[in-house]
C-alpha cells in the first residue's frame, strides 16, 4: 500500500502477523512522515505577521531589504532541490516559504509607498532572472555555488533587520 510516496504495506504487513516492524522498514516511512508534517506546518509560518501587518495597516520598524533577501534565497533553494530531484517531501517546506515570503514583499511595497527606485529595479531583475533560475538554464557549477551562497543570503538577509532594530 502506497501514499504519497510512503510504503505502507511493510508496516501493515509486520502489525498484521504481530510484529513490530523492522527498521528498513520503518525510518523511511517515518522520514517521509516528518517531511509531510514539516510542509503542514511551513504553510502557516509566516501567516501570523502577514495578518499583523494586514491588521495594523504598517511596516513600521520591518526592513524591506530583509524580505526580498528571504526571497531570493528561497527561489534559489527550491530550484536546487527540484532539479537535483529530491523527493517533495524533503523541499515542499521552501515552495510554501517561497509563497509566504513573496506575500510578505507585495504587502510591504504596498504600504512603503510610495516605491523608490531600488524597489522597482530589485523586482523586475527578479522577475527576469527567478524563471532562468527555476527553469535550471545555466551550467551546475553556477547551480552548485547560488545553492552554496544561499546560506549567505539568508544570513545577510537577517543584518538589516537587525541594524534597523538596533537603531529603533
Amino acid at each position: 500500500m502506497e501514499l504519497f510516496g510512503m510504503d505502507f504495506g511493510c508496516v501493515f504487513g509486520a502489525l498484521r502477523a504481530g510484529h513490530v516492524p523492522p527498521m528498513d522498514c520503518l525510518l523511511p516511512l517515518l522520514s517521509k512522515l516528518l517531511g509531510y508534517a514539516i510542509i503542514a506546518l511551513s504553510a502557516t509560518v509566516k501567516l501570523p505577521q502577514i495578518m499583523k501587518i494586514l491588521r495594523n495597516k504598517s511596516i513600521r520598524g520591518l526592513s524591506v531589504v530583509s524580505f526580498e533577501l528571504e526571497v531570493v534565497g528561497y527561489t534559489i533553494g527550491l530550484t536546487y532541490c527540484i532539479h537535483k530531484g529530491l523527493p517533495f517531501s524533503a523541499y515542499g517546506e521552501l515552495a510554501f516559504l517561497l509563497i509566504q515570503a513573496m506575500i510578505l514583499v507585495v504587502i510591504l511595497y504596498y504600504f512603503s509607498q510610495p516605491m523608490g527606485i531600488k524597489s522597482w529595479i530589485g523586482s523586475l531583475i527578479y522577475c527576469l532572472v527567478a524563471p532562468t533560475i527555476l527553469t535550471g538554464q545555466f551550467h551546475p557549477m553556477l547551480f552548485d555555488a547560488l545553492y552554496a551562497s544561499q546560506r549567505l543570503i539568508f544570513f545577510s538577509a537577517r543584518v538589516p533587520q537587525i541594524w534597523r532594530n538596533y537603531r529603533s
